[in-house]
């Protein structure tokens, strides 16, 4: 029966044991058995980023520049100190939003305002993009009428930037690279894309949200990670989540741009009304004020020592269960990590009846469909269920092996 609205109070306590009760079945994810939607760097962290947002539970960072002005301030610098991450010129800008996708769809928004200014460029527009590249592409092509086209990526499973090349055609607005992407975890091949970019005058958007606040620390420790931000000249925008890999509180991501005039493309205004203008960066209106105080207190408080520290501990554990899934007869790493995103399958068996055999033994299976395989997104929170999970994998593996079974799990993100 459906939910009737309650007729008298309950209080806190009554609250938080249903609550908790509601939750009894969750998966794990404090050790480790989500493979995907929550991100840990540090206690410390978590709890500065906790106390933080706590702060700021009321506050609404659509009236920062009217109202909050700490929170707007507070803002700005959390954006200037991506724009310095991410080595961007003089001149460029940004700001957060709520998470990638809308960080992906306002940047879709401003490319296609700008084609429209392009008496070269004919209608209807398309994006090219790699078939790894996020389906929030899609999504936002899917409201502005736009098509994506997406292409096979080359054997080391990054973007084939020739072919991408070869079908820009005179209604290609964007090209996608993905820093890295999020099915098989490696960074595409930025630099070509950039000089495509930059030949043909189209827009390069490098889709950093999954790995954009954890690679410079990897680069600064020496991992050999590909160039993918505004050092490359032909980037034009570029997303990065800070409620992922910059293990801040969600809902936090940032979108920057190279050129102030391309960010104020991507702005709505609206004056039609009787409370006169109304102006957003952001598809939504109302933001958590409190993301963004944690954002800038989690930056403050890690620092690059901070995030590099951490992100010497994602690295190890990262390589630790790569070799432990190498060494599982009849698995393979479909492609080698450049960061923490893993996807292995398997050469000779149904690699989904393994993760469903796994599912029975309370881990939540990340999936992706071509090629079947199982993934996940690495974070401190996976290093207490590593040894388990490798010897349950082991384990299921031999379950499954011979069997010929067919599982009928499908992948879903």
């Amino acid at each position: 029966m459906r939910k009737v609205f309650p007729k008298t109070g309950i209080d806190w306590p009554a609250l938080e044991a249903e609550m908790a009760a509601l939750s009894d079945e969750d998966i794990d994810w404090r050790h480790g058995r989500a493979p995907l939607y929550v991100f840990h760097g540090s206690d410390s962290a978590y709890e500065v980023g906790r106390q933080a947002f706590m702060k700021y539970f009321s506050e609404n960072a659509l009236g920062g520049r009217r109202a909050f002005f700490g929170l707007k301030r507070m803002e700005d610098e959390v954006i200037e100190m991506g724009l310095d991450l991410f080595q961007a010129p003089d001149g460029a800008v940004g700001n957060m939003s709520t998470g990638g996708s809308e960080s992906i769809f306002m940047a879709v928004k401003a490319c296609r305002d700008w084609a429209r200014g392009q008496t070269r460029l004919k209608e209807p527009f398309n994006i090219i993009a790699p078939f790894t590249a996020h389906a929030a592409f899609n999504k936002a092509a899917d409201v502005m009428d736009l098509e994506v086209r997406r292409l096979d990526t080359a054997a080391d499973r990054r973007a084939d930037v020739g072919a991408m090349a070869a079908a820009v055609d005179d209604s290609t607005i964007m090209v996608v690279g993905s820093a890295p992407c999020f099915p098989h975890g490696v960074i595409d091949h930025i630099e070509e894309l950039s000089a495509l970019a930059l030949d043909r005058d189209i827009w390069l958007h490098v889709d950093a949200c999954v790995g954009g606040y954890v690679a410079p620390f990897f680069q600064r420790m020496g991992r050999r990670i590909p160039l993918y931000d505004f050092a490359l000249p032909g980037v034009r925008t570029l997303s990065a989540d800070l409620h992922k890999f910059g293990f801040c509180p969600k809902p936090a991501s940032t979108l920057f741009y190279r050129l102030e005039e391309d960010r104020e493309r991507g702005l709505f205004h609206f004056d039609q009304w009787p409370n006169g203008q109304f102006s957003t960066a952001t598809l939504s209106g109302t933001r958590a004020g409190g993301a963004v105080a944690a954002a800038w207190a989690v930056m403050h408080h890690l620092g690059v020592d901070g995030y590099t520290a951490i992100a010497r501990d994602l690295a190890a554990m990262a390589d630790a269960y790569v070799s432990g899934i190498k060494a599982i007869d009849g698995l393979y790493l479909v492609a080698d990590p450049d960061l923490t995103i893993i996807n292995f399958a398997a050469d000779d068996f149904d690699i989904f009846s393994v993760a469903e055999a796994m599912g029975t033994r309370g881990w939540l299976p990340g999936l992706t469909q071509n090629p079947k395989g199982m993934h996940a997104m690495l974070s401190m929170f996976h290093e207490t269920g590593r040894e388990e999970y490798l010897a349950d994998l082991e384990s299921c593996v031999e379950q499954v092996k011979g069997t010929n079974s067919q599982s009928g799990l499908k992948a879903v993100y």
